[in-house]
C-alpha cells in the first residue's frame, strides 16, 4: 500500500503577496540568509526545501513565477527510466526509479497516478524490436521491485494480445495489430502544482519564496575563515534594486545556468508537445509508439483526465535560449505523422488545439558534442566555481530530489555550514496522505487530485458565495474557488500566473482567451479582499 510518511511543513505554508512583501523587505533591511536559491523551477524549490527543512535560513529568488522555465513543459510523468537503458545508463535509470518511489508512495501520492502505457506491436514493429521493448520492459520492472514499489501501485509489464491492446488503447486501428506491450509509470497531474507544493512546503519550514525577483549580479567574496555572496536583485512589483546577503547560493537556473556560471557548458534541446482534443485517446491508456528507424526513441500519447490529451515529444538542438520557446511547425507535423500511423482515425492537424515547448538543459557531451541532443546524457551535475558559488544542471523532473540533495551538500561543504542530512526522502509535500486516506477526502476526485487533502478548503471559499464552484468559462472544469486559492495561498501575482501555471488553461489560445476576463476579476477581488 502506498503511504506518506515523516514529517510535514510545520509552518505557514500560504505564499501571497502580503507575505512576499514582508518577507522582502525583512531581506531588504539587511537580514542575513544561510543559502540563497536562484531558480523557482522544480529543482530550485527542492533544493529550498531541502535546505530549510535541515534548519538553514534560506530564499528562494525567481525572476518571474514558480515553474516559469523548463518545469512546466514536461510530459508530466514521474518515470522509472526505461529509455536510460537503452543507451546503457543503469544508474540513471536506477536513480529514476528509486525516486519515482518516493514521490508516489511517501511525499507526492496527491498529485500522481499509475498510468498504463501501451506499445502497439503494428506491421511498423518488427518482432525482433518487440523482443528488445519487451526485454527492457523487464529490466524497469527489476528495478521497480528493487526500488521498494509494491505491484499495487505499478503492475509487472505484460505481453498483450490484440483485443486486449484495444479494451485499454480503443483508438488504435486494428488492421495488422498482432498485440501490445503494457507497462505502468506514474504519471502527474500537473507538473506546475509539483513545483508549487515544494515551494510551498519550503515556505512552512520558513523559506522565503520571493518571485518577481530577478538577479542582477552575484559576487563571492573569499575571506579567511569562510566566504560570502552578495546578490544583487530587482524587484520586479514595486521597482528598485537592492542587495541580498548569504554565506552560500545555489544556481538552479536550468538552461539560464551559464549566465551565472560561464564554466557550465550545456547543449539545451527543445521538446515539444500538442495538446490534443480526441475523444477516442483520452478515453484509453497511454500509447508508446516508436519512433521510425530509432530503437531508444517513442512518440507518447499522454490522455490527462480532462478531454485533453498530450502527444510529445521532440528532440531538437537549439542555439538560442528564449524564456517562451515556440514549437517549430515541422515538429507538430512528426508528431501527428508518427501517431496517425497506428490510429484508426489517423490526426488532423486541426485536431491539434495547441502546443508547447520546453528547453532541456542537457550536459555538453564533449567529444560527443556533434551527435545527436537525443544520446546525451540525462545524469546531473552539481559545479562549485572558484569563489564557491554551487551550480546543479542536467537531471530530470522525476530525479529533482536528489539533484536538490546534492547541491545542498555541496552548499554546505563550501562554506563550513553545519546542518542535518538530507529530510526529504520523508518530507510529505502540502496535501499528501496516503492513497487510501485520499479517497475519503470529501471533495471531487478531480480537486482531490490537484489539491490533496487541501481540496475541502477550496471548496469552503464557496460557502459564502457558491458562484465560485461554477467554471469560469464555458467548456472548462476550473472554478473560480481554485482561482481564488491560488491568489491567497498559492503566490499567483498576476492572471497570467493563474492561468498559465496554477492552472493549464493558458496550453490553448482560445481558451485562454475566454478565461482572462474571468481570472483578471477574481485576482483583483482577491487582491481588494
Amino acid at each position: 500500500m502506498s503511504t506518506a510518511t515523516g514529517a510535514f511543513p510545520p509552518g505557514d505554508t500560504s505564499l501571497n503577496a502580503g507575505r512576499r512583501e514582508r518577507e522582502l523587505a525583512a531581506l531588504a533591511g539587511g537580514e542575513r540568509l544561510d543559502l540563497i536559491v536562484v531558480g523557482g523551477g522544480v529543482t530550485g524549490a527542492g533544493a529550498a526545501l531541502d535546505a530549510a527543512s535541515r534548519g538553514l535560513r534560506v530564499a528562494l529568488v525567481e525572476a518571474h513565477d514558480l515553474a516559469f522555465g523548463t518545469s512546466r513543459w514536461s510530459s508530466k510523468l514521474v518515470h522509472g527510466g526505461l529509455r536510460y537503458l537503452a543507451h546503457g545508463d543503469l544508474p540513471v535509470a536506477w536513480e529514476s526509479a528509486v525516486e519515482r518511489d518516493i514521490l508516489m508512495r511517501r511525499t507526492a501520492p496527491h498529485l500522481i497516478r499509475a498510468l498504463p502505457m501501451v506499445t502497439p506491436l503494428t506491421p511498423q514493429v518488427s518482432r525482433p524490436t518487440a523482443a528488445l521493448v519487451h526485454a527492457g520492459l523487464h529490466v524497469g520492472d527489476a528495478l521497480r521491485r528493487a526500488a521498494g514499489t509494491p505491484r499495487a501501485v505499478l503492475p509487472t509489464p505484460r505481453r498483450l494480445t490484440a483485443v486486449e491492446t484495444l479494451g485499454i488503447a480503443p483508438a488504435l486501428r486494428e488492421t495488422g495489430l498482432r498485440g501490445g506491450l503494457v507497462y505502468w509509470d506514474g504519471q502527474l497531474v500537473d507538473d506546475a502544482r509539483l513545483v508549487v507544493a515544494l515551494a510551498r512546503s519550503a515556505a512552512g519550514f520558513g523559506a522565503r519564496i520571493l518571485t518577481r525577483l530577478a538577479v542582477r549580479h552575484v559576487e563571492g567574496r573569499t575571506r579567511p575563515g569562510g566566504g560570502g555572496f552578495e546578490v544583487t536583485v530587482r524587484d520586479g512589483v514595486g521597482g528598485g534594486e537592492f542587495t541580498l546577503r548569504a554565506r552560500a547560493v545555489v544556481n538552479a537556473t536550468g538552461v539560464w545556468a551559464p549566465t551565472l556560471a560561464p564554466a557550465v557548458r550545456l547543449r539545451p534541446s527543445r521538446g515539444t508537445h500538442l495538446v490534443v482534443r480526441c475523444d477516442a485517446l483520452a478515453r484509453g491508456g497511454a500509447l508508446s509508439v516508436p519512433m521510425p528507424g530509432e530503437l531508444d526513441r517513442f512518440a507518447l500519447v499522454l490522455p490527462q483526465g480532462d478531454g485533453r490529451v498530450y502527444v510529445g515529444l521532440t528532440d531538437v538542438p537549439v542555439d538560442q535560449v528564449t524564456d517562451v520557446p515556440e514549437p517549430a511547425e515541422e515538429e507538430i507535423t512528426q508528431l501527428v505523422d508518427v501517431v496517425s500511423t497506428v490510429l484508426a482515425a489517423p490526426l488532423d492537424r486541426a485536431d491539434v488545439l495547441g502546443a508547447f515547448a520546453g528547453l532541456r538543459p542537457l550536459l555538453d557531451g564533449g567529444a560527443a558534442a556533434g551527435g545527436r541532443t537525443a544520446d546525451l546524457s540525462r545524469r546531473h551535475l552539481v559545479h562549485t566555481g572558484p569563489d564557491g558559488l554551487v551550480t546543479v544542471v542536467g537531471g530530470k523532473l522525476t530525479t529533482y530530489r536528489r539533484m536538490a540533495a546534492d547541491a545542498v551538500d555541496a552548499a554546505l561543504a563550501v562554506t563550513g555550514l553545519l546542518a542535518g542530512p538530507c529530510r526529504t526522502r520523508q518530507v510529505g509535500l502540502v496535501g499528501a496522505a496516503p492513497r487510501a486516506a485520499l479517497a475519503d477526502v470529501a471533495a471531487p476526485r478531480r480537486l482531490v487530485e490537484r489539491y490533496g487533502t487541501e481540496a475541502p478548503r477550496v471548496l469552503a471559499l464557496g460557502d459564502d458565495d457558491p458562484d465560485l464552484l461554477a467554471p469560469i468559462a464555458t467548456g472548462l472544469s476550473v472554478t473560480g474557488a481554485e482561482l481564488l486559492f491560488a491568489v491567497r495561498h498559492e503566490g499567483a501575482l498576476d492572471a497570467a500566473d493563474l492561468l498559465d501555471r496554477r492552472t493549464r488553461i493558458g496550453l490553448v489560445a482560445s481558451e485562454r482567451r475566454a478565461a482572462l476576463a474571468a481570472a483578471t476579476r477574481l485576482f483583483d477581488r482577491a487582491m481588494t479582499a
